[in-house]
């Protein structure tokens, strides 16, 4: 009559198995590419220029930056140099870091979803378990009122009606139970899916 269980839940199950869950791993993923935005932003502030030429030496390029005892860039027309874009690339390395802030949070968030998740996952197994055994314990009782209710028709003490309201009160009890092991079922699907869909 029981159902197998949808999965061997054992103590001591790792945290760790959350970071294979689809969201976590899209939310890092967003937070990796910020990153890269952010150091993509930061790269524009650089001038395009090879910093050494032929043997290892300094390049014509970096030596055409400064000009001769200066301490400040001179500006060749062969270097790209991005420095006068009216403050776009500060703006796009802010734009880049309130990305990172937004990815981050959204990746706490999915972190922090996931063990509400599992938590009430396992809440949901441990009260379907408490409800399965206290129906089981019902349909005992039903099976055997069927059975004292039968014999007391049979020996004319009881109507056939009660009889009957005992064979209808085990159907309905068995009917519970099928339906409490479905939500059994469905539980510990959840619970396999907030764990990111393994045990392993």
């Amino acid at each position: 009559m029981d159902a197998p269980p949808v999965a061997p839940f054992t103590a001591g199950l790792p945290s760790t198995l959350l970071m294979h869950r689809p969201d976590i791993l899209e939310a890092e993923h967003q937070l990796i590419a910020s990153n890269a935005d952010i150091g993509a932003a930061r790269a524009a502030f650089f001038p395009q220029v090879t910093l050494t030429g032929s043997g290892g030496t300094l390049s014509a390029d970096v030596s055409n930056l400064f000009g001769a005892g200066q301490g400040v860039w001179t500006f060749a027309p062969h270097v790209s140099v991005p420095i006068f874009s009216g403050g776009r690339l500060k703006g796009n390395l802010d734009y880049a870091k309130a990305e990172r802030t937004i990815a981050l949070a959204n990746y706490e968030k999915a972190i922090q979803s996931a063990f509400r998740e599992v938590a009430d996952g396992l809440a949901a197994r441990t009260t379907f378990g408490w409800q399965l055994d206290a129906q089981r314990t019902q349909v005992s009782e039903a099976v055997e009122y069927q059975r004292l209710a039968e014999r007391g028709y049979s020996t004319g003490t009881q109507n056939y009606i009660v009889a009957l309201d005992a064979q209808r009160s085990v159907f309905s009890s068995k009917q519970q139970i099928l339906i409490d092991q479905l939500s059994q079922q469905t539980s510990g699907i959840n619970l396999l899916k907030s764990l990111g869909g393994g045990l392993n």
